[in-house]
C-alpha cells in the first residue's frame, strides 16, 4: 500500500503538464545494462534488462524544456561465476532539463525518483523474495542525450547514477547503475 500511495503522489506531479499548450506526450521503450556498486564488497555485474512508459515534453524556451516521465524499469545485477542474480523492478520518474540544438539534438540531465515494485535474487532455479532487503525508494541522478526526428521518432541514450543507499540491510552499502538505449515517440499537435 505504501508503494502504491508513493506512485500515485508522483502521477500527481504530472498532472500539470497535462494543461499546458506548450506540452507533448510521447511513449518510450529500450533496454537496460543494469548493474550494482557495493562499497567494501564484490559488485554485482551487468545484467540485461528493459523500460517502458511514457514521457510529457514541455517546452520553457525555443531551447529548454522539461521532460517528466513515468517508467517502468528492470533493474540489478548478476555473478556469473555463481550463477547468480539479484532482480530489481521499479516505478522511475526522472524529471529532466534539456537543451534542444537545432537539428533534432537534445542533452539532458536530471534527478529521479525511483519506487521499488519487486526484488528477488535467483541462484540457479530458486527464487527468493527479498522486498525486505532493498529500500522501497531509490534516488538517482541522469546524465543523457535524445535524437527527436521531424516526424516525431527519436533516439535515447542515457546514464542513470545511483545516489542513495538501496539496501536495507545495516552495514551494507549499494548503489543501482544504470545504462539505458531507447526509442521514443513523440506526439507532435
Amino acid at each position: 500500500m505504501k508503494k502504491f500511495v508513493c506512485v500515485l503522489i508522483a502521477i500527481s506531479f504530472l498532472i500539470p503538464t497535462t494543461f499546458s499548450q506548450n506540452t507533448h506526450f510521447g511513449i518510450k521503450a529500450g533496454i537496460n545494462s543494469t548493474s550494482v556498486k557495493v562499497s567494501d564488497g564484490e559488485d554485482y555485474d551487468s545484467k540485461i534488462g528493459f523500460h517502458v512508459g511514457g514521457l510529457a515534453h514541455i517546452h520553457i524556451s525555443q531551447h529548454f524544456a522539461v521532460q517528466p516521465e513515468l517508467v517502468f524499469s528492470t533493474q540489478g545485477g548478476q555473478d556469473d561465476g555463481e550463477d547468480f542474480k539479484l532482480k530489481l523492478n521499479y516505478i522511475n520518474v526522472p524529471v529532466l532539463a534539456q537543451y534542444m540544438f537545432d537539428g533534432g539534438f537534445r542533452i539532458q540531465t536530471g534527478p529521479q525518483i525511483g519506487f521499488l515494485t519487486g526484488a528477488e535474487t535467483k541462484s540457479d532455479d530458486v527464487e527468493v523474495d527479498v522486498d525486505d532487503q532493498i529500500q522501497s525508494i531509490d534516488f538517482s541522478w541522469a546524465f543523457g542525450g535524445s535524437y527527436l526526428s521531424p516526424s516525431g521518432f527519436g533516439v535515447d541514450v542515457r546514464y542513470n547514477l545511483g545516489i542513495s543507499n538501496i539496501s536495507d540491510i545495516s552495514g551494507f552499502e549499494a548503489k543501482n547503475r544504470v545504462f539505458q538505449v531507447g526509442v521514443f515517440y513523440q506526439f507532435m499537435h
